[in-house]
């Protein structure tokens, strides 16, 4: 998109829900002090948090591969939230302009598969390190069967709601 990013992994900001609290509010409070722990003087700084959700059960990054399969097969058969909290804000005391603090959400529905189809997937490694333990962008896409919203939200950054926030502020010029 052109504009010029540095990736700063921000001081450890424990992921765990507070009591009571539900998806949305989550996301949102992770995308916000994974914001605030940046210090990049004079910079824009954009953070996010995904988590996926059904039935107010969430499914974050699973343990290990039991957990993955576990995951899947929980979610396999039906639709589920995909909820990622963002933050675009400026790091310093000059701050230009506003910033913005932004819950997005999508619906995924997988069609339907069994446990070896679950573990073939998990062995293929893709799933440790994803919220709900799939990679829609990767091997996981093939385990959906409907997305509702924004695609891009599922990946982990919904770009069609960041993009008009960068135009905002500057980072992209106006679109004609």
């Amino acid at each position: 998109m052109g504009v010029p990013i540095a990736a700063i992994r921000p001081p450890c900001i424990p992921e765990a829900p507070e009591a009571g609290e539900d998806a949305t509010a989550y996301v949102r409070r992770l995308a916000q002090d994974k914001a605030a722990a940046v210090s990049a003087p004079g910079r824009w700084v954009l953070a996010a948090d995904t988590t996926v959700h059904r039935d107010g059960r969430l499914f974050e990054k699973p343990a290990d591969a039991a957990d993955a399969r576990s995951m899947l097969l929980a979610l396999a058969g039906g639709w589920h939230t995909v909820s990622t909290g963002w933050c675009l804000r400026w790091s310093g005391p000059d701050a230009p302009a506003d910033g913005v603090l932004a819950v997005e959400h999508s619906q995924v529905r997988f069609r339907d598969f069994g446990p070896a189809e679950a573990a073939a997937y998990v062995a293929r490694g893709e799933s440790l390190d994803k919220a709900g333990a799939y990679g829609i962008q990767g091997q996981g896409a093939a385990l959906v069967a409907e997305v509702r919203g924004s695609h891009s939200n599922v990946v982990g950054l919904p770009m069609d709601a960041v993009v008009p926030a960068l135009h905002r502020v500057g980072l992209l010029p106006a679109p004609p």
